[in-house]
C-alpha cells in the first residue's frame, strides 16, 4: 500500500487510453476487449509478460453485475500497482463468457511469478473451478506480444493466454 501511495503521490501511476476498446482474440477461440489500462511511468530492463485469468462465480452471466465489476475493479489497483516489478496492466473482459484477464508487463520473471501466485491464490476461492490461473513469459514485452503474438515461445502451456492475432485497436 505504501508503494502504491508513493506512485499516486508522485503521479507516476497513469491510465493510458491507447488500448481502450481494443479487441484481443485468443488462441482458444475466445475474444475480449480492453476496458482499462494502468501503468507506472517507468521502463523495464528485464521484461516479463504475465497473463492472469479468472471467472468470478458470483457474477454468473448477469450482465449488470459484470458491468458493475468493471467499474469497481479500479479499487483493486493497490493490490497490484504497489508490487515490486509492476509496470502495466491491460484489464480485459470477455463479455460472452464472463472471463477476465489481466495482461501485464512486469520487471523480472521471479517478481511476476511471486505476484501471480498470490493473486491466483486470492482469486481461486471466488472463481469457477480451474479458471484462476497464470502464465509467465520472460524476455517478452507486452506491447511486442500485442503486435506480434508469435514471439511467445511455443513450449508454454495452453492456448487460453496466447493471442491468435495482433491486437485490433478501436477506431
Amino acid at each position: 500500500m505504501r508503494a502504491w501511495g508513493r506512485l499516486v503521490a508522485s503521479r507516476r501511476l497513469i491510465s493510458p487510453t491507447d488500448n481502450l476498446g481494443a479487441r484481443l482474440t485468443f488462441a482458444d477461440g475466445s475474444s475480449s476487449f480492453v476496458f482499462r489500462e494502468t501503468a507506472v511511468a517507468k521502463d523495464t530492463s528485464d521484461p516479463t509478460l504475465l497473463v492472469i485469468q479468472f471467472r468470478l462465480a458470483a457474477l454468473g452471466s448477469n450482465g449488470v453485475l459484470h458491468a458493475a465489476f468493471r467499474r469497481e475493479c479500479v479499487l483493486h489497483t493497490p493490490l497490484f500497482a504497489g508490487f515490486a516489478g509492476f509496470r502495466s496492466k491491460l484489464w480485459i473482459d470477455d463479455v460472452e463468457t464472463g472471463v477476465y484477464r489481466g495482461l501485464y508487463q512486469w520487471q523480472g520473471g521471479d517478481l511476476a511469478r511471486h505476484y501471480a501466485a498470490r493473486m491466483v491464490a486470492l482469486l481461486a476461492p471466488f472463481s469457477n473451478a480451474g479458471t484462476a490461473r497464470y502464465q509467465v513469459v520472460e524476455r517478452v514485452r507486452r506491447d511486442e506480444f500485442l503486435a506480434r503474438p508469435n514471439i511467445a515461445p511455443a513450449h508454454a502451456e495452453g492456448d487460453w493466454w496466447r493471442l491468435a492475432e495482433p491486437i485490433s485497436r478501436a477506431v
